[in-house]
């Protein structure tokens, strides 16, 4: 069996928005007559965000009120266009046309529609009759991870190229004026984005060498992604960090180990940036260098969370560095379970 290599990646975003823009216009209103407005004004400065993303900009077009069927129209009228931006731009950097691809997997927990953006994405793109596809749904901001473990065990195996797109649109679940503190961390938080990642087999690129996941079911409420009859609701607690303190070391390690390899071997992290204190969970419980977070905390100020592109957008801040690609990269996301993924690029 022949490894599985990046080959390419594309990644594009509806239209930017200013946090404090989006606060002051926006939000300060949304809270008016909540006693936790102040609370509110202080978790928007606090959550790490200067600029994010939105297919819907609420300083334009107020959501909150849509109902589920207005939502997830709008998913599909604004999902096509940049899906096919992000893979085209993958395939274009990869040198490959959308035929050659073997497995399409679509990674999306904002939206839902039949046929899929699977479906719909490979008809718009060009892809083969004959190419395999995979929809990944509702795995919320660690989707990426098993997604890019499933693309590469199928190139290793068939010695076919695949294509993995993570694309999600969170700004079209704005939920109603609310006290829960929850809601208000939801939404200072996520953003919109689309990002693709091409492998193929061998190659030159850095090669997916190790993938690894745990589960507390135990703590399954933490983190909940619920539909309603107004969109879809996050459910966030502030317990989640505490929670994945407990395993991130041991995940890390044990990927590792297996490899003859110690933390630093790694310069690259890729970490899902959930939000500042989950970055710092991460940092302590490694011992890293606060340097070493240096992407993924810029990427969360300048994109948001944006669910699971995010971890890509990351690897894709570390790949276009000024010192140059890292030679081994950790990938780290979490999300409902609770769920931590590790993928060990070499």
């Amino acid at each position: 069996m022949t490894g599985a290599a990046i080959a390419g990646m594309g990644v594009t975003f509806p239209d930017p928005m200013r946090q404090d823009d989006v606060w002051a216009g926006y939000f300060e209103r949304h809270y008016n007559g909540s006693p936790r407005k102040g609370l509110a004004k202080r978790i928007f400065a606090n959550s790490g965000v200067v600029s994010r993303h939105g297919a819907v900009n609420p300083l334009f077009e107020d959501a909150s009120g849509w109902s589920t069927a207005q939502r997830m129209s709008r998913y599909l009228t604004e999902a096509l266009p940049l899906g096919k931006d992000a893979v085209s731009s993958a395939l274009d950097s990869a040198g490959l046309r959308p035929d050659e691809i073997g497995l399409f997997v679509v990674c999306s927990c904002t939206g839902y529609a039949t046929p899929g953006l699977d479906i719909l994405l490979a008809r718009d793109l060009g892809m083969a009759p004959t190419t395999q596809r995979l929809f990944v749904g509702h795995m919320g901001c660690y989707a990426a991870l098993p997604g890019l473990g499933a693309a590469s065990d199928y190139v290793a195996s068939r010695g076919r190229p695949a294509v993995l797109l993570c694309l999600e649109l969170t700004s079209l679940h704005v939920q109603p004026p609310s006290d829960d503190p929850q809601q208000i961390v939801a939404h200072a938080l996520f953003s919109d984005a689309a990002a693709a990642i091409v492998l193929v087999p061998g190659g030159s690129g850095a090669c997916v060498a190790d993938v690894a996941a745990v589960t507390d079911t135990a703590t399954a409420d933490l983190m909940t992604w619920d539909v309603t009859d107004l969109g879809f609701r996050m459910g966030l607690s502030p317990k989640v960090p505490d929670v994945l303190s407990i395993y991130v070391s041991d995940l890390v390690g044990g990927l590792l180990d297996r490899h003859g390899l110690t933390l630093s071997d790694v310069d690259g992290w890729a970490v899902h940036p959930g939000g500042p204190r989950i970055l710092d969970v991460v940092r302590d419980e490694l011992v890293l260098p606060e340097t070493a977070l240096a992407e993924s905390r810029g990427t969360l100020a300048a994109h948001g969370n944006c669910s699971s592109p995010t971890v890509l957008l990351i690897l894709d801040a570390l790949r276009r560095r000024a010192a140059g690609p890292p030679r081994t990269t950790m990938m780290l996301a979490f999300g409902p379970g609770l769920t931590l993924y590790g993928v060990l690029l070499r």
